[in-house]
């Protein structure tokens, strides 16, 4: 829905000076998830708030975007530099700093519905603030806050073939169907306003992202400010996360649909699923290794283990980097179409990408088509590449240049003229992926940017409705999400997993948040309604906390975000469990069969005391083998450790942060107890480096030539930590 063009203007305060003027100073203002933030626009209109007391400010988003920082004077040491060098030329968005400093004035308050996992533990204004809501249901709960103006980051048109639009490019997930309803608000008389702020760095891409210049009210157009993106740096994928991934690639259907999000285990999947691609034999080793398939039978009656002869649909409301790395090696290449009977007969093999006269013949018999054909038949079939673009229909004919046809399906003689003037080589307009946002580091970005006119036709990022759920939605309707996506495997991770089979993934048992829900509920409840589908949660079967290691499968847990009807299939680097169906004493042992064995004991004797799991039961030999040692193992069986590199798709530190990273992490651990700081300091202070082996990393640190007793201090813990991890191969190992 359009109206009349917008209001173009070159700066922020003279967009604000025009919101004002429209709405005056009660601004409840809604932004997009992570990127598409118009950062211009923002600091302007905070500013104005800031200076200006009678205005007031609610901003509802999530996943508000800032550089990392570090908290202690050794990780800002660490971090300036590095933040420097990706951050420097973007401008930080100031109501997101000052959320952290907790300085937002009184007149202004922010709202989101997810965080950065982790940020905001200790923060208890955001944690007050915080809206819980599906993803799906974010639109209808930014309209009962009251949101009255949406302002995001666009793409403007750069190429002839654009002609005037704009993209949402990496926010169309709730903009697409806010506005049309915000537009019905100002017709009932509520005045609202529309704000894009267009910014040439950001891909343009097309399909449903694509929106007239009139959907917006106020344009804020000025090329020469314009800002790099928000990247998010790739992350270093462990052993454990890299088996994790390599169980769950097994699960993966050929001809079938993914669904995965951002972190190191969506990494470590997607490498996996193009290692079993490209280098099967590899692949199949560390398969065989693991003796998966005769271990975990679900692999062989839901997953996979060849090359993906006939290729993944994605449809995942965050298109992450890793899909155009699917993209690049073939993995994702099954094309879905936007029509449910279509999708139908190719789903059940009737038709397939090339066109002959048999492609016709199924179509009259579906009642797709009619014979003769009718201009809307023709219509259609240009549509989908069965005709090529330069057949039309016109006096009741074919039209093909200065040839002309008869319609007629039933005579030889029209047939074959048909098939050798009218028929297209392949169907076309297929789609590979539907995201609904995306976020990532900037290598990603570049790559979306290059990708050729026919790769981002095939890529539609759309509506979050549209792709979390299964109601009908104004892009497509059940019947063709349905028949879009068979063999779905959504796969998302947890935090911990609860032996009666809840996933914990958003919060802690005190009620503080760690991130949100998103769409994981959405996705889980979804493969239960799906024929064919499965939800896979991932998880680490572990985690450190204060200097201990801890179990991520627990026996009882005060809160959940997938509740246990919603159990499915559970991954951690030990192995599958298979909930579906089962038994509460299956399910109770299946969880404890994945998880480490320093625990699997204790889990055990829980659930038989609860009365769960029968008193007589003792754990078979073959599952006490859960160890960081079996990890290794699998791991060398691929023959080559580098067949699972810590960064399978690019890094943003050098080999010299990576040498810090790892010591500054040991170095944290280290200090995690009271104990671990006097026995690090007391081993720090006897800590030299007399050769001179460390100078080049103290000199990133700045820390070659400390001045005062804080830095000399900081010195020696540096040398003790690279003492403790430095060999020769660390760079090249972990972050």
């Amino acid at each position: 829905m359009s109206k009349e063009q917008p209001v173009t203007l070159g700066t922020g305060a003279e967009c604000v000076d025009e919101l004002i003027r429209r709405l005056g100073k009660n601004i409840t203002l809604g932004l997009p998830l992570g990127l598409g933030k118009p950062v211009r626009f923002v600091n302007a209109l905070y500013q104005r708030a800031r200076d200006d007391s009678s205005i007031q400010l609610h901003i509802v988003t999530a996943l508000s975007l800032t550089a990392p920082g570090g908290s202690s004077s050794l990780e800002k040491r660490f971090m300036g530099p590095f933040v420097e060098r990706l951050y420097g030329q973007i401008p930080e968005l100031e109501y997101a700093r000052d959320v952290i400093r907790q300085t937002l004035p009184e007149n202004v308050k922010v709202s989101e519905f997810f965080f950065k996992a982790g940020s905001f533990l200790h923060n208890e204004t955001q944690q007050r603030n915080y809206v819980c809501t599906n993803y799906t249901h974010a639109v209808r709960d930014l309209l009962a806050i009251g949101v009255n103006v949406v302002a995001q980051m666009v793409a403007p048109p750069t190429e002839p073939e654009h002609q005037g639009k704009f993209s949402l490019s990496c926010n169309p997930d709730l903009t697409l169907d806010l506005i049309p309803l915000l537009r019905e608000k100002e017709e009932a008389g509520t005045p609202v306003a529309i704000i894009g702020e267009t910014n040439s760095h950001l891909p343009y891409m097309g399909n449903d992202a694509v929106v007239e210049p009139g959907s917006f009210d106020i344009v804020l157009e000025h090329a020469p400010s314009d800002y790099p993106l928000f990247s998010a740096p790739q992350m270093s994928v462990s052993p454990e996360d890299h088996l994790i991934g390599f169980y769950a690639s097994a699960l993966l259907k050929d001809g079938g649909t993914l669904q995965v999000g951002i972190g190191s285990l969506g990494a470590a999947l997607v490498h996996s699923a193009i290692l079993r691609h490209v280098d099967n034999d590899h692949w199949k080793k560390v398969f065989d290794h693991l003796k998966i398939a005769e271990r975990f039978p679900v692999v062989s009656e839901y997953g996979g283990t060849d090359r993906f002869t006939e290729g993944l649909y994605g449809c995942s409301e965050m298109m992450v980097d890793g899909f155009i790395y699917l993209m690049e090696a073939g993995v994702l290449s099954r094309e879905v179409f936007d029509h449910a009977g279509l999708q139908t007969l190719i789903n059940r093999g009737e038709l397939s990408d090339s066109i002959s006269l048999d492609t016709l013949d199924v179509l009259r018999r579906e009642k797709l088509i009619d014979s003769p054909l009718r201009a809307r038949d023709v219509e259609w079939l240009c549509r989908y590449g069965i005709f090529h673009p330069g057949v039309e229909f016109k006096g009741g004919r074919l039209r093909i240049g200065d040839q002309s046809l008869e319609p007629e399906l039933d005579r030889e003689d029209a047939r074959q003229a048909i098939a050798s003037l009218a028929l297209g080589e392949r169907l076309a307009g297929g789609t590979v992926l539907h995201g609904g946002f995306y976020v990532g580091p900037e290598q990603f970005y570049q790559r979306l940017r290059d990708l050729s006119p026919q790769d981002r036709q095939r890529i539609c990022l759309t509506s979050v409705n549209y792709i979390n759920h299964l109601y009908d939605h104004a892009f497509g309707d059940q019947r063709l999400k349905v028949a879009q996506r068979i063999h779905s495997r959504f796969v998302n991770s947890a935090m911990m997993y609860t032996l009666s089979g809840a996933a914990v993934s958003d919060g802690l048992d005190d009620g503080r948040v760690v991130s949100g829900v998103g769409g994981q509920y959405n996705f889980v409840a979804m493969a239960h309604e799906l024929p064919g589908a499965r939800s896979v949660m991932t998880l680490s079967s572990t985690r450190s906390s204060a200097g201990k290691t801890l179990s991520n499968i627990v026996f009882s847990y005060g809160h959940c975000t997938i509740p246990r009807h919603l159990r499915d299939i559970v991954v951690t680097e030990y192995g599958i469990a298979d909930l579906r169906g089962q038994s509460d004493e299956q399910v109770y042992l299946r969880l404890i069969r994945i998880a480490d064995s320093r625990f699997q004991q204790d889990l055990l004797k829980q659930a038989q005391n609860a009365g769960k799991v029968d008193a007589t039961f003792r754990l078979p030999p073959e599952w006490c083998n859960n160890t960081p040692e079996a990890i290794e193992a699998a791991i060398q069986a691929a023959g080559d450790r580098e067949v699972f590199p810590p960064f399978p798709f690019g890094r943003d530190f050098t080999d010299e942060e990576l040498r810090l990273g790892k010591a500054l992490q040991t170095l944290k651990a280290a200090t995690a107890t009271g104990r671990g700081k006097l026995a690090t300091l007391w081993h720090a202070m006897k800590a030299k480096d007399d050769q001179g082996r460390y100078r080049s990393l103290l000199e990133r640190m700045s820390l070659e030539k400390p001045r005062g007793l804080k830095a000399r201090l900081e010195q020696r813990l540096v040398i003790h930590a690279l003492n403790l991890t430095d060999t020769p191969d660390t760079g090249n190992r972990t972050a």
